[in-house]
């Protein structure tokens, strides 16, 4: 969250004008895409409770959202994590969720009631991040929330009512427990889930004014110091949950400050290695041995430090083929005045970063960037990148420099040949107040086929940018369900070939900034109106095959069953 580097901190915007592409070429690159906020609007407006001015790093570090299907109706439902204060903390805390459920008519406008309290999501504390996935395997979506000093397994029970069974489970975590994410890392059909924990901190001892770990350039604020806690795996046995991060050799032993966690078969061995983003340290990628542990590959690999050998203030991390040469990349968001890294697969011979020449690393671009994640927002058949951008306190703004606590939205639109335009201005992204954001997640919440995104807002409800693109582009999304593999298909990896674009991604259950997306597929099908092959390879290593497949569909898969059901999607909203 914070640079280990004062240089790096020095203000580089004196060249940013002149590396910035004209307004005339942003807006012409930029025509086909629209979106509008209409978080306001359609009942995204519970505010959580938060400090005013924000001083302690537990304060600061805001929390991520989650799109699912609570009820199982077709229609995504929202959950975003509640922020808290120190006081309120020290007399039993806040909800640690607060839970949107759609309950728009079909073809009606997008609307949500606020559901949290009868949905039974009552734990209190102070919520972090949140992951979704179904653990016992009921095909309804479980909820796991982190946070600081206890995290919250949420068991859903039907009709978005829940029940808290994190003792019952041996989940609870504790310390400063940030990211999360699942995946059945040994295939035995069983979702597991990582935890990445941050500053080894106490509430009750925070450091004072004139302490060597509270000033911030002058100002009295908590920063970070390389004292930070090991990470968690809890390992699903059936009854409950084993912790074995030790024994898998994922636990962290340097103690470096963990943040966001990501699941992706970056080998495509057929089973799900794991990267964690660390602050003011090296980033991890484990490799999956599949003997139930790993080997640490970040240095080796090329993904632990950035284009110039640095250690950085990571952030946030996401899978997907951005330049479709058939393997899966990764993107990092970071702290202030560090570009972010695009770091190429080139299979056996590790990942390079390519940032610079995809056009990422643009002074006036190297904002404070959290949540962050690849999606193909006009169906072109190419991924692009969205980053949601905010600073730490609003006590930033009374230093000289560039960075300030609201701050706009980046969105990289993919120009097919291995670079990226940055357009979210020009797509109504930035239009009315600016926030300080953090944790992003994306799916169809119209199903019309258009990726949407939902935002995390310090201070404020979140935003729901609705993707208002319409053009002629084909789309198609698929839900997978697992029968020998676990049942919501985590891990599953598809395989799309239409026209001349082959196409990958894999089902993920936590990512980006502390959130999870829709875990239904999308894809982006350019001019085709079928795909010529369809080849889902699940975790339990069986592989299927579809052929001259409609697009404009959402379809719903079974393994060993194939398409078992097919809805028509919407039209885009004009």
């Amino acid at each position: 969250m914070f640079s280990p580097d004062a240089a790096i901190r020095k203000g580089i915007f004196a060249v940013a004008m002149a590396m910035l592409p004209s307004v005339a070429v942003y807006a012409q690159n930029a025509t086909a895409l629209h979106f509008r906020d209409i978080g306001q609007e359609t009942g995204l407006t519970t505010v959580p409770h938060s400090a005013p001015v924000k001083q302690y790093l537990v304060e600061m570090m805001g929390g991520g959202v989650g799109l699912f299907d609570c009820d199982n109706d077709g229609k995504l439902d929202i959950v975003t994590v509640t922020d808290s204060t120190v006081d309120a903390y020290l007399h039993s805390g806040d909800l640690m969720v607060t839970l949107y459920r759609q309950d728009t008519r079909p073809n009606g406008p997008v609307h949500f009631t606020d559901v949290t309290l009868a949905s039974g999501l009552t734990t209190r504390g102070w919520g972090m991040g949140v992951a979704i996935g179904d653990f016992d395997n009921d095909g309804l979506p479980d909820i796991y929330v982190t946070g600081y000093g206890h995290n919250v397994l949420y068991r859903n029970l039907g009709g978005c009512k829940f029940a808290d069974v994190t003792a019952q489970q041996k989940v609870s975590g504790g310390g400063f427990s940030v990211g999360a994410a699942w995946a059945d890392y040994d295939r035995d059909g069983k979702l597991d889930l990582f935890v990445s924990r941050y500053v080894d901190t106490d509430l009750y001892h925070l450091p004072k004014p004139g302490e060597k770990a509270f000033e911030y350039q002058g100002l009295p604020m908590e920063v970070p110091v390389l004292n930070g806690e090991t990470d968690l795996l809890f390992h699903n046995v059936g009854s409950s949950f084993e912790e074995v991060a030790q024994k898998a050799g994922v636990d962290n032993p340097d103690k470096r400050l963990g943040m966001g966690v990501v699941w992706g078969d970056y080998d495509h061995d057929g089973w799900p290695d794991l990267f964690v983003s660390n602050d003011m340290g090296p980033n991890f990628l484990y490799r999956n041995k599949h003997d139930g542990t790993f080997e640490e590959d970040g240095l080796i690999s090329g993904t632990a430090l950035s284009a110039e050998g640095r250690s950085m203030g990571n952030m946030a991390a996401d899978f997907s083929d951005y330049d479709r040469t058939g393997a899966l990349d990764l993107v990092v968001t970071r702290y202030g005045y560090q570009p972010m890294s695009l770091y190429k697969n080139q299979e056996a011979l590790g990942f390079t970063d390519r940032a610079s020449a995809a056009g990422l690393t643009r002074a006036s671009d190297q904002l404070v960037a959290w949540g962050a994640g690849f999606a193909d927002f006009d169906n072109s058949g190419w991924p692009d990148i969205f980053v949601a951008n905010g600073n730490v306190s609003s006590m930033v703004d009374k230093l000289p420099h560039d960075l300030k606590y609201r701050e706009p939205i980046h969105l990289y639109r993919n120009q097919h040949d291995g670079r990226f335009d940055e357009v979210a201005t020009a797509t109504g992204l930035n239009d009315g107040p600016l926030h300080s954001r953090r944790g992003t997640a994306f799916g169809d919440i119209n199903n019309d086929g258009n990726v949407d995104v939902v935002v995390y807002n310090v201070g404020g409800p979140p935003s729901l940018f609705l993707n208002e693109t319409k053009n002629a582009n084909h789309r198609v999304l698929f839900r997978l369900v697992g029968t020998k593999s676990n049942r919501a298909a985590i891990g599953a990896r598809v395989t799309v070939t239409a026209g001349t674009l082959v196409e990958i991604d894999e089902v993920r259950a936590g990512g980006s900034y502390l959130s999870s997306n829709d875990q239904r597929l999308h894809f982006g099908l350019g001019a085709a109106p079928v795909m010529k092959q369809v080849k889902i390879e699940w975790p339990s290593g069986a592989t299927e095959e579809l052929h001259n497949v409609a697009a404009d569909n959402l379809y719903t898969i079974v393994e060993g069953q194939g398409i078992t059901q097919t809805i028509k999607l919407n039209e885009p909203t004009r």
